[in-house]
């Protein structure tokens, strides 16, 4: 178990339970419209599905650890109110599938015995904190990350600061310059250095910032080469600090920090962020490099004694799906799992199956797969024989023949075809014709059921994303063909190129073409992508271009995989449904929470927090009046200025110097006593004059006619 005080005995935790409890059926009641509803419910962890009336439940897992009593825990929430089914994720969760929302705050309480969290696993905030799975035991690595992703993790959970950013803010942490991580599409990556100094080893992390992938991948820049490990949470609240200061909050398509780095520039970005560290509430952090245990072997036992029927699969297995850690005398074994999915009743194999001949600390990987460590060397065929009676024994861990995946059109709103049937096709099919591709560990296979990249297209040799193309009356499902993306290592990465668009039924036939061309045309040593750039994209685009014929259309090619209708592009309107409401009463009424958090803060002697919460009581308040006058900036900062315009320069308000000079305070001062209660009282008066000022002004008749016909 994690070092820290469990869920359930926290007593926030209770509170956040019941608050949803409460919010359940306030919404209910038609109490909070839709749009405020849904961003209280997401950073709980609740998700919308494409099914009407049912939730999908993201299990937020630090870094992709889980305890076999936390598996246990998780299966038996699932049979109970769930599918009774456990979806692994590429960003290391678990997720859940067709829940009553009325019973999540009962869901969330149970999972809290056991220390796991619904908290910002969804939602406008920091994200989970993802890592390398085979940190601790990589005989690459310079030092095991686990510590540094699980106190990023707990630093920034429940922070006042990524509440309510303009967008996901998503960080990872590679074990080594292998990057098995992906730092060089997260807002931030971290892997792992040391230096000598004085004679004695020092840790520190190179620091990628700003990658993302999505309809439009970016590549990080590199902010550092070596960032000393006490600096990584300092600089990481800065980031947060500007990103959610100055990033966009109006375009949804353009609100990452990617974009708002495209705009200002890297250098300027970079210059806010030191400038911002004036307010941090850390100016160093030391890691407990104790705060994740080390977990051991299991307590050596008999092993049950088996018949390895098929040898031959065994000895694959071996080689692709097991290694050698950097303890000396045990075993890591990586577990395949098709389509991420897990029946509760497998996972509970798999959980005794832990417990007697591995470490208590499993791990989900980024391909949606298990890693079990500290298996001992006897126990490997018993650890095969089990895995291959649950249908987990495939070899070929990581290679061409394991495809990453998305939900798709199963259950994600925005799914526009349906890529989990595809991905198994293309597995069977790649088994049956190129079986020696479970050797194959350069090409990477990945789908996603629309553009925004879940299933990490956009980083793949070979990706597709689910598309559609019309034909006369008819719509038929797609899948755009995406080549050449990838790891290079040390936080460098190729994004894919778009090559062409063919009918989705024709994916095998893509792959056939791909794989042969390759094996006819490379030369000696050659990796697929310098295969692709030397033969550059348009050889590729020729090359398939004839699967995208339309003329020679079959009645199949009609039909989406695992369907059997006839395709209709049916995208989900997502949870963004309009509503009737006084938004500038909404809003004023959450500048009143928010100035509550800040003097809670501020009583307990958490001066940072009550700081960060009074700065959001000037900038809600002032979005308001800017709403009631129509006028909506696309940043806090916009929002700021434009208070200054409409409502200062006018004499509406007065401020002394000026409104952004009070407000901008909060990069000014250290996070002190004295400020912090100064900050908060200004932000009272300014919000009390604000209310003053919005009572006034419904008074009036053209006015009080609108009031209820705000529509968001």
């Amino acid at each position: 178990m994690l070092s820290f005080r469990s869920e359930l005995e926290n007593p926030i935790v209770q509170k956040e339970i019941i608050e949803l409890d409460k919010k359940i059926r306030m919404f209910r009641e038609g109490q909070i419209p839709d749009e405020k509803f849904r961003s209280l419910r997401l950073t709980r962890g609740i998700y919308g599905q494409r099914q009407p009336g049912v939730q999908m439940i993201r299990i937020k897992l630090p870094f992709g650890k889980v305890t076999v009593k936390q598996l246990y825990r998780i299966s038996d929430v699932s049979d109970e109110y769930a599918s009774k089914n456990l979806h692994l994720t590429t960003r290391q969760d678990i997720q859940i599938h067709f829940v009553s929302l009325d019973r999540t705050p009962e869901l969330w309480n149970k999972l809290a015995e056991d220390d796991i969290t619904l908290r910002e696993a969804c939602g406008n905030t920091v994200r989970n904190v993802t890592a390398s799975p085979n940190a601790g035991i990589d005989p690459k690595e310079p030092f095991d990350v686990s510590p540094y992703a699980y106190e990023t993790f707990r630093y920034f959970l429940r922070n006042p600061i990524c509440q309510d950013m303009g967008r996901k803010f998503k960080i990872a942490f590679s074990s080594s310059d292998d990057d098995t991580a992906f730092s060089y599409i997260h807002d931030l990556g971290f892997i792992p250095k040391v230096q000598i100094e004085n004679g004695q080893e020092v840790r520190g992390f190179k620091v990628m910032v700003a990658g993302g992938l999505g309809a439009q991948p970016m590549l990080a820049h590199p902010a550092y080469e070596f960032l000393p490990e006490d600096q990584i949470i300092p600089f990481t609240e800065a980031v947060i600090r500007v990103f959610d200061r100055h990033g966009e909050r109006v375009s949804r398509n353009k609100a990452r920090m990617k974009y708002l780095i495209q705009k200002i520039g890297f250098d300027a970005f970079m210059e806010l962020v030191t400038q911002e560290r004036t307010a941090n509430k850390a100016k160093s952090f030391v890691i407990d490099r104790n705060s994740v245990p080390e977990a051991g072997p299991a307590p050596e036992r008999e092993v049950p004694a088996v018949t390895v029927n098929n040898q031959a699969m065994y000895d694959d297995w071996y080689k692709t799906n097991v290694f050698e850690q950097k303890q000396k005398g045990y075993y890591g074994v990586w577990v395949r799992v098709l389509k991420g999915d897990i029946s509760t009743e497998k996972a509970r194999v798999i959980a005794k199956l832990v417990s007697e001949f591995a470490a208590d600390d499993i791990r989900i990987t980024p391909n949606q797969g298990l890693l079990f460590k500290y298996v001992r060397p006897e126990a490997l065929p018993y650890v095969f024989h089990v895995l291959n009676s649950l249908g987990f024994a495939l070899p070929g861990f990581d290679s061409t023949t394991d495809i990453t995946t998305c939900p798709g059109t199963d259950t994600c709103n925005l799914g526009i075809t349906n890529s989990m049937d595809l991905a198994a096709v293309l597995e069977r099919m790649m088994l049956d014709e190129f079986p020696d591709l479970i050797y194959n560990n350069d090409i990477k296979i990945k789908i996603s059921g629309c553009m925004n990249s879940c299933g990490q297209h956009g980083l793949a040799q070979i990706g597709f994303h689910g598309s559609s193309i019309k034909h006369g009356a008819n719509v038929i499902p797609a899948l755009q063909v995406m080549l050449g993306g990838g790891t290079v290592g040390n936080g460098v990465g190729r994004t894919a190129d778009r090559v062409v668009k063919v009918p989705t039924k024709k994916g095998p036939h893509i792959l056939r073409t791909l794989f042969n061309d390759f094996e006819a045309n490379h030369q000696e040593g050659e990796l697929f992508n310098e295969y692709y750039d030397r033969q550059g994209k348009n050889y590729f685009y020729t090359l398939l271009k004839p699967l995208a014929d339309l003329t020679k259309l079959e009645p199949g090619d009609y039909v989406d995989w695992g369907h059997v209708e006839e395709f209709v592009t049916a995208i989900g309107v997502g949870e963004c449904a309009g509503v009737m409401i006084d938004l500038v009463a909404t809003l004023l009424f959450e500048s009143e929470e928010k100035a509550e958090w800040a003097n809670e803060a501020l009583q307990q002697g958490q001066y940072a927090d009550s700081i960060y919460h009074s700065y959001s009581v000037f900038v809600s308040t002032a979005k308001a009046l800017l709403l009631a006058k129509s006028v909506g900036a696309n940043t806090q900062v916009g929002i700021i200025n434009d208070f200054e315009t409409h409502f200062v320069q006018d004499g509406t308000f007065t401020f002394e110097p000026d409104f952004k000079s009070v407000v901008m305070q909060i990069n000014q001062n250290e996070p002190n006593a004295e400020f912090a209660a100064k900050y908060l009282n200004e932000a009272l008066n300014f919000l009390e004059a604000a209310k003053v000022h919005r009572n006034e002004e419904v008074k009036r008749p053209e006015v009080l006619d609108n009031l209820l016909k705000v529509n968001i």
